[in-house]
C-alpha cells in the first residue's frame, strides 16, 4: 500500500484547505499545512497587492518547519491557491526544498477565475517526479468561498486520485 501526504497552502477563506481535507479523507493521507513565518496581514486587497509584488520578484518567504517529510511518502498531493497566475510564494518555498524526485505528485489548485499556469509551474518545480491526476478548482472571483466548479467534478477527481493509488 502506498503512503500518501497532502501538503497545501491556504490563506484567506480556506478554499485550498477545503479541497485538501476532502482529498486527505478520501485517500487516507497524512496532511500538512504550510504556514509562513511572517503571516500575511491587512485587508484582502492589501495581501493581493503584496502577493503581486512577491510573485513579480520571485520571492520565496520563509515557512515554518513541517512535521512530515515528503521523502517518507510515495504520493504527495500539492495544493495551492493561484496568486497572480502561479502558485502562492509559500508553496514555491516548499517546493524548492522538498524531496519529490521519485514520488508521484498530485497537483491541485484553487482560483477565482484566473487559473494561470499553476499546474505547469508545480510540475516544473518537481524535477524527477511523476504526476497523477491534477485539478483546477474555481471559487468565486471576489476572494470568497463560493464553489464555482461543480462539486461533482471535485468528487470525481478525488475518486480518480483514490483509484490511481
Amino acid at each position: 500500500m502506498t503512503k500518501a501526504l497532502v501538503v497545501y497552502y491556504s490563506w484567506s477563506n480556506g478554499n485550498t484547505k477545503r479541497i485538501a481535507l476532502q482529498l486527505q479523507e478520501a485517500i487516507g493521507a497524512d496532511i500538512e499545512r504550510i504556514e509562513t513565518v511572517a503571516p500575511y496581514s491587512g485587508s484582502y486587497d492589501d495581501v493581493v497587492e503584496q502577493a503581486h509584488d512577491e510573485v513579480r520578484r520571485g520571492f520565496s518567504p520563509k515557512i515554518k518547519a513541517l512535521s512530515h517529510d515528503a521523502s517518507d511518502y510515495d504520493v504527495v498531493a500539492i495544493g495551492t491557491p493561484t496568486w497572480w497566475y502561479t502558485m502562492a510564494p509559500a508553496m514555491k518555498t516548499y517546493l524548492e526544498g522538498a524531496a519529490l524526485s521519485g514520488r508521484t505528485v498530485i497537483p491541485f489548485m484553487t482560483n477565482g477565475g484566473w487559473p494561470g499556469h499553476v499546474i505547469k509551474d508545480i510540475e516544473s518545480a518537481c524535477a524527477g517526479a511523476s504526476f497523477g491526476p491534477s485539478m483546477e478548482v474555481q471559487f468565486d472571483s471576489t476572494g470568497g468561498s463560493e464553489l464555482v466548479t461543480p462539486q461533482k467534478d471535485v468528487d470525481a477527481w478525488v475518486a480518480r486520485v483514490a483509484r490511481s493509488r
